[in-house]
């Protein structure tokens, strides 16, 4: 039986013998460790068991901006600062508060992006505003064939190479070990695996990320501020269209014909992973197209728990 990928194999310690031994004289002799597959619920439990420096799902409680070089660390003081930055930037529009962002976090500010309209408003401003500014997308392996060709096609438009940031394991990989597509019954996991698990990494050493998110979107993001701490990444999270709405962005997209995904024009308001996303109906919310099936309508990128 295949071992999951970066996992430790389950060894019988009594049966390893000791480097101040002498060899055996034949393998036969020596009893073979027992290896199996580690389930999800092992790893999770031996990663907490090695100490504080991971929680229990295996994340390290050091990520984001606490492991960047120098560290930004979220005292009192800072937050403080922060809630006053979004405040005052509240009235700006998206342009100044990329400004403001380049400026304050450069070169450690990034850009995540899942190539939807917001995303490519944001990269359309960020190529005159800030070029320079890393921008990485999450390469579930499952996206549809129209979103990864945005990858070009941003590249081809402003000169802005996106960054892909892999899972552990391929698509094959993920379903073999198991049991067939996790997201067919259990979506959380398989977002947990493919995307937020990536982006944990992804996000290791830089002091600030700016996301694609609107207040309007859904209640999990209505609070949402322009300029916060990000709990779950450890990082400055900076959210420049979170007072714009669908128009705002459709219309800038129209005006200044910035590049976009085709199923927009197919019924598809928001667009995630292909097996996760269906065209949604007329008087549907946005995001009615994903995960039906499933009291679910975040990844959990931006949910706080």
């Amino acid at each position: 039986m295949p071992i999951r990928l970066n996992e430790t194999a389950v060894v019988n310690p009594t049966d390893v013998p000791s480097e101040f031994e002498s060899p055996p004289a034949s393998d036969e002799s020596v009893p073979k460790p027992s290896l199996r597959v580690l389930t999800p619920a092992e790893i999770a439990h031996n990663a907490a068991a090695a100490g504080p420096d991971v929680d229990a799902q295996g994340i390290p409680m050091k990520r984001g901006a606490l492991a960047a070089d120098p560290p930004l660390n979220p005292t009192d003081e800072f937050l403080a600062e922060l809630k006053r930055d979004s405040e005052s930037l509240e009235s700006a529009t998206p342009q100044e508060i990329l400004k403001w962002a380049a400026d304050r976090f450069a070169p450690k500010f990034t850009m995540a992006t899942a190539f939807g309209p917001e995303g490519m408003t944001i990269i359309h401003m960020l190529a005159t505003i800030a070029p320079e500014t890393p921008i990485f997308n999450l390469e579930t392996g499952y996206q549809f064939q129209e979103t990864l060709d945005l990858r070009e096609t941003v590249k081809q438009r402003y000169g802005i190479e996106v960054q892909y940031k892999y899972p552990d394991t391929t698509v094959e990989e993920f379903e073999a070990l198991n049991g067939g597509p996790l997201y067919q019954t259990d979506p959380n996991r398989c977002c947990f695996e493919r995307k937020l698990r990536v982006l944990h990494r992804a996000a290791s050493g830089w002091h600030a990320w700016a996301s694609a998110i609107r207040r309007d979107q859904s209640e999990d993001r209505a609070k949402a501020p322009i300029v916060g701490w990000d709990k779950k990444f450890q990082l400055v999270k900076i959210s420049p269209l979170a007072n714009w709405t669908k128009k705002d962005v459709w219309s800038l997209i129209t005006k200044e014909n910035i590049p976009y995904n085709p199923l927009h024009d197919q019924g598809y308001p928001s667009i995630g992973c292909q097996a996760c996303t269906r065209p949604v109906q007329i008087g549907e919310d946005e995001r009615a197209g994903r995960w039906t099936g499933f009291q679910k309508t975040e990844c959990g990128l931006h949910t706080a728990d």
